[in-house]
């Protein structure tokens, strides 16, 4: 017999439960979209740097960007032009995620400007340059398709909408001041819980005297494990509460030739792809190179494309 009208039966409770949900992604997917529509994206010189085709679908390679420009608020401002503190390809395809972190000192011939630390191309160039520049180091077949740049400045407010991240962290750190970490940066060993604040910390420490002998590649490492992090709690249960706030913030903490639609392409590939192998290109030699750079052979170069391309 049919219900009484007003009478709360689970039928009903299931159709409002199911209601809400779908109101609230798509309430969500609203704002992601207003959001990304409203961010100025790269340059064009920077589109016009990128190679054509890639498909999220079927394989895209995209450079992860964040430049250490220091500001106002720094412990040591600059008005020089950053370099590219994190440098990572994502290659994504749906089901599939293969990531490769180039240390920022290794040497690289950087076109016009002969051979330097691979990130100054940024400070000389911009993404554009970068691209090029990674492009030709890697070589080997190598297309980057699209850009992200990280915006350090949104960056910790996109980790606080997800309600912070959880991350390994396998020393113990205890950096002098930097940036805006007055009181230097210290974190135990293990894994951490960090808010957006101390997530863009471990990220960028420069130097920790707790693990001397540590170098470049375990900053890239630790950049890796913040990126884990964040698709960790991106695709949890518990983000789906605050998934307007995240869908809002996410775009803001990006610069990217990417709109709405490829950001999500981008979203769903690194949701479905699991973990990813993390990998950081090695170097042959440590600070055998001009100014004190990394060394990388050109057979670790090419088994590195090989690995990331899934050839």
């Amino acid at each position: 017999m049919p219900g009484v009208p007003g009478e709360i039966t689970p039928g009903r409770v299931l159709r409002w439960v199911a209601i809400f949900v779908v109101g609230w992604v798509l309430l969500s997917a609203l704002l992601f979209v207003v959001s990304a529509q409203l961010e100025e994206g790269v340059s064009a010189e920077a589109e016009a740097a990128l190679s054509g085709g890639g498909s999220f679908f079927t394989g895209a390679t995209t450079l992860v960007l964040g430049s250490d420009q220091r500001k106002a608020s720094s412990i040591d401002p600059s008005q020089a032009p950053g370099r590219a503190d994190t440098l990572m390809l994502l290659h994504s395809a749906f089901g599939s995620v293969r990531k490769l972190s180039i240390p920022r000192d290794a040497a690289a011939p950087i076109p016009g400007h002969g051979t330097q630390k691979i990130n100054a191309a940024y400070a000389l160039g911009g993404p554009a340059l970068t691209i090029e520049t990674v492009e030709q180091f890697l070589g080997n077949g190598l297309k980057i398709h699209h850009i992200v740049e990280v915006d350090f400045a949104d960056f910790p407010a996109f980790i606080d909408a997800l309600g912070g991240i959880t991350v390994n962290n396998k020393s113990r750190i205890c950096s002098p001041e930097f940036d805006n970490f007055f009181r230097g940066f210290n974190l135990p060993k293990g894994e951490q819980e960090l808010d957006g604040r101390t997530a863009l910390g471990f990220s960028r420490v420069r130097k920790n005297p707790c693990a001397p002998g540590e170098n470049d590649l375990d900053r890239a490492e630790r950049q890796q494990e913040v990126l884990s992090g964040i698709k960790g709690k991106l695709f949890s249960p518990g983000t789906f509460i605050r998934l307007p706030w995240v869908s809002w913030k996410a775009p803001k903490a990006l610069r990217s030739d990417l709109k709405a639609p490829g950001l999500t392409g981008l979203a769903l590939d690194v949701g479905s792809g699991g973990v990813g192998q993390t990998e950081v290109l090695k170097p042959s030699c440590l600070g055998c190179g001009p100014g004190g750079s990394l060394l990388v052979s050109d057979g670790e170069k090419q088994a590195a494309v090989d690995r990331l391309l899934g050839r």
